[in-house]
């Protein structure tokens, strides 16, 4: 059941990905990679929803994925993301560092990673990203944790969700 559910979510953010969207979907992929004892995440956003959200938020046009892209927006995006979305493991709450970014389509595939976590007994996720923009926001978060693989939804008033290992 999550295996389909993983292909399907991943299936709907690639057909939609390269048109105009109707959907309002982003999805999370945390990986634990054990040998460097971090998480590694990755974040799929449709650009025009974020700079949409930047630009209000902040009161500042946002260029992400444009040509007119300045080290500002880039600054906005890590402020945006540090605030909206953040990651406790075994009650600690953790650093999410930005690592690195990319276009692919219309949506910014955004890199971030989180050091020294040693071993995961409970993973707590906070996602608000993008909910004050549309009502029909969808955050789709994947985990991978020493093989075993979990999903969880988040929109609306559902923001907090909780996976125990």
């Amino acid at each position: 059941m999550m295996k389909r559910f993983f292909l399907f979510s991943s299936l709907l953010f690639l057909m939609v990905s390269f048109e105009a969207h109707k959907f309002y979907v982003s999805i999370y992929q945390i990986d634990y990679a054990s040998e460097k004892k971090m998480l590694q995440i990755t974040s799929r956003i449709f650009v025009d929803d974020l700079n949409k959200v930047l630009s209000e938020k902040y009161n500042s046009k946002v260029f992400l994925g444009e040509k007119e892209e300045s080290q500002k927006d880039i600054d906005l995006l890590k402020k945006y993301m540090a605030e909206k979305f953040k990651i406790k493991v075994n009650g600690k709450y953790k650093t999410i560092n930005f690592a690195n970014k990319e276009m692919e389509g219309n949506v910014l595939i955004c890199y971030y990673n989180s050091k020294d976590v040693a071993k995961i007994k409970v993973l707590e996720i906070e996602n608000t990203a993008l909910l004050e923009l549309n009502d029909e926001q969808q955050n789709i978060i994947h985990t991978n944790y020493n093989g075993v693989r979990k999903s969880m939804l988040f929109s609306g008033s559902n923001v907090k969700g909780m996976l125990k290992y």
